[in-house]
Parts: structure tokens; C-alpha cells; sequence
């Protein structure tokens, strides 16, 4: 088993030591695993349980003052030859779920995991989102407030009230944006995985979206394409400006390096420098090649990433 995390690309953590061991042991927890969707599973799953990541406990707090999470999961196939392309015919077999707007659930890529085997659709979203996880046996009543984001949303001058237009109003100066002390709001700091047992690629990215969004606000993650990708000739996660990866469809476009001969690094970087261009937002990405080769790249201040290899 082949697998490849990131932890967000942002701005330099304070904490790089301690993000970067446990990004070394969710890397190492899912290589431990036989299948890739339980090896992209086990490692966001890492992820998601430490505070010092925005995906699980420690996610943004929108602008009601609810910390929502989002994750999606994909799965290539058991069609990839070495070539990385389709063999005998379309990949049939390829899955995929999501599942967004969700307070109180930790393990959000558990949920998108369950919409893909459980249901015949994609994605769900919000309370009926909630209650399917409630129903498949996770927890959905987590505190995913971390000290840090408590003090951070008790330090604000005000909190909004009124409706979605008021809220609006409020946020205009605030979404993303540092803090009155100049701290980084963990914005960029969703997680992802990829994971290749030499026949099936798979990606998850999980997040708790950003700091003082619109509650209700979704991004890139839970979007097949832009948040994460899989097909024949890879797979792919990525982090970043959310907004503005949906509107580039990252994932999609670094996979289809990928298809037009691009080894995994090479597509990596190809989609950074074009999504750079386009956007002129920062954002990173990590990929698998259907011959089993690691890519990264990011045009951020930072991106930490690990990777293990089991035989």
C-alpha cells in the first residue's frame, strides 16, 4: 500500500513539529490497511481527531458561530493497469460520496464513505446528512471546538445577528482573513488523502471549511473534482482557496496530467502553475500515479505532507 497525506496549504504553522508527527502517523495508519478506501479512510480519520488541523475537531466556526464539516471519497476502479490508463473497458466500478454541512460530526470522512456504499447518490448535506450518520453508527454529537477556536471566536468585537443578509454584511471584512492580532485562521488547513494497493487508487479530503463563512457556506472539498479526484490514471486531493478550486476543478485538471502522459509530480505541478494563473490564490495538491508515483506541489507559504510504503 502507497499513500500520501497533506495537512493544508497555508501559511506556516506554529506547531510544525507536532502537525508533522501526526501526519507521519496517519500516513503510516493508512498504509497499514489492505483495501485504499480503508487506507484513505484511517488516515483522515488521524486527521480529523487532531485540533491542530481544520477538518474534525478544531474546524472554522462559520458565522451563526457553528463549526460545519465537509469530506468527500472516490475510488478509481479495479480497472488501472501499469500504464495507469483503463483497461477492458470503462471503469464501472468507480464510486464516489460526499457529505457536507455537517455540525457535531467529527468524522466526516466516515459519513461520505457510507453515502458511497450505502446509498445510490453522492452527496448529502446538513441536518439529513447528520441524521444518515446517526443511523449508520457515528457519532454525531462530537465538540469540535478546540481552546483555539473558542478564544479566537470569543475574541471577536461583536457576533452577528438577523438573517443570512445581516450575517453577510458582518463577514464581508472577516471571511479569511487574519485576526486582530495578525493570527493565520487555519483557513488552508484541510486534509486529504491518496492511497494505490497496485490495482485500486482512492482520494478523501475532509475540512471544517472557513473561518467566519456564511453558515451553511460549502467549498471545494465535498465536490467531485475540485476537492478530490480518482480515476484509472490517478488520484488526487487537494487544499487551498476553496472558492476558487471549485471554480478550477483542481483535482479533475491534475488527473488529467495524468491521462495526457504526465507522471504524478509533473501533474502536480502543471495544476498548481495553471490554478496559480488562473486564480492567483494559493492552493496545493497531492497525487498518486497509477504506476504507484507520489506528486505534490503548492504555491502557499506551506504545505506539510508525508508519505508511507508498505509492502
Amino acid at each position: 500500500m502507497q499513500v500520501i497525506v497533506h495537512g493544508g496549504a497555508g501559511a506556516a504553522s506554529d506547531e510544525p513539529e507536532p502537525r508533522q508527527a501526526t501526519l507521519d502517523e496517519a500516513a503510516d495508519a493508512g498504509a497499514s490497511e489492505d483495501d485504499p478506501v480503508d487506507a484513505v479512510e484511517a488516515a483522515v480519520r488521524v486527521l480529523e481527531a487532531d485540533p491542530r488541523f481544520n477538518a474534525g475537531t478544531g474546524g472554522a466556526v462559520q458565522s451563526d458561530g457553528v463549526i460545519r464539516t465537509d469530506a468527500g471519497v472516490m475510488t478509481s476502479g479495479r480497472n488501472v493497469s501499469s500504464a495507469g490508463q483503463e483497461s477492458g473497458g470503462a471503469a464501472s466500478d468507480r464510486e464516489a460520496g460526499a457529505a457536507a454541512s455537517m455540525p457535531g460530526v467529527e468524522a466526516a470522512v466516515s459519513v461520505a464513505r457510507a453515502v458511497m456504499e450505502e446509498t445510490p447518490h453522492v452527496l448529502l448535506n446538513g441536518v439529513h446528512a447528520v441524521d444518515f450518520a446517526a443511523d449508520v453508527g457515528i457519532d454525531v454529537e462530537c465538540d469540535l471546538w478546540s481552546e483555539d477556536t473558542r478564544e479566537r471566536w470569543n475574541d471577536l468585537d461583536d457576533h452577528p445577528e438577523g438573517g443570512p443578509l445581516e450575517h453577510l454584511e458582518w463577514i464581508r471584512d472577516k471571511f479569511g482573513q487574519a485576526d486582530s492580532e495578525g493570527r493565520d485562521q487555519k483557513d488552508h488547513d484541510t486534509v486529504g488523502a491518496v492511497a494505490y494497493d497496485g490495482e485500486q487508487l482512492a482520494a478523501a479530503t475532509s475540512t471544517g471549511g472557513r473561518w467566519l463563512a456564511l453558515a451553511g457556506r460549502v467549498g471545494d472539498v465535498p465536490q467531485i473534482g475540485s476537492g478530490f479526484y480518482a480515476a484509472p490514471a490517478g488520484a488526487a486531493s487537494a487544499t487551498g482557496a476553496g472558492e476558487d478550486i471549485a471554480k478550477t476543478t483542481l483535482t479533475r485538471r491534475a488527473v488529467r496530467h495524468l491521462e495526457d502522459g504526465l507522471d504524478a509530480q509533473a501533474a502536480a505541478d502543471r495544476a498548481i502553475a495553471e490554478f496559480g494563473e488562473l486564480t492567483g490564490s494559493s492552493a496545493g495538491v497531492i497525487v498518486l500515479d497509477g504506476d504507484g508515483g507520489f506528486g505534490e506541489a503548492f504555491d502557499a507559504e506551506e504545505m506539510q505532507t508525508a508519505r508511507a510504503r508498505t509492502e
